[in-house]
């Protein structure tokens, strides 16, 4: 058995969305998400004081972890909350401050 096996299914998720929450960047994507059903990748470019390779890294990281998902709708690619592990991570995030 490795370390790796004692670790639980909620442990292992909560590392997961602490690493895509660890960079202020993607945390004010994710604030930006949250307060409109979609956005663009361009847009945010706009919004955003960082260049569009830097943001694309940013995306990608979020995506990874499953917090948010993107659409492509050519040119663009459409992104926005993955609403069920949004739910999960915040409850996640609850039940481990709460212990």
């Amino acid at each position: 058995m490795t370390k790796n096996n004692s670790l639980t299914e909620n442990q292992q998720k909560l590392a997961r969305y602490s690493k895509a929450l660890s960079h202020p960047i993607r945390v004010h994507i994710l604030e930006i998400l949250s307060k409109q059903s979609c956005c663009y990748s361009g847009d945010l470019t706009e919004i955003l004081p960082i260049a569009k390779s830097t943001l694309s890294q940013h995306l990608k990281e979020l995506k990874s972890a499953g917090l948010i998902q993107g659409e492509i709708e050519l040119p663009k690619i459409k992104y926005c909350l993955n609403k069920k592990n949004w739910n999960e991570a915040k409850k996640i995030f609850s039940n481990f401050f709460e212990e």
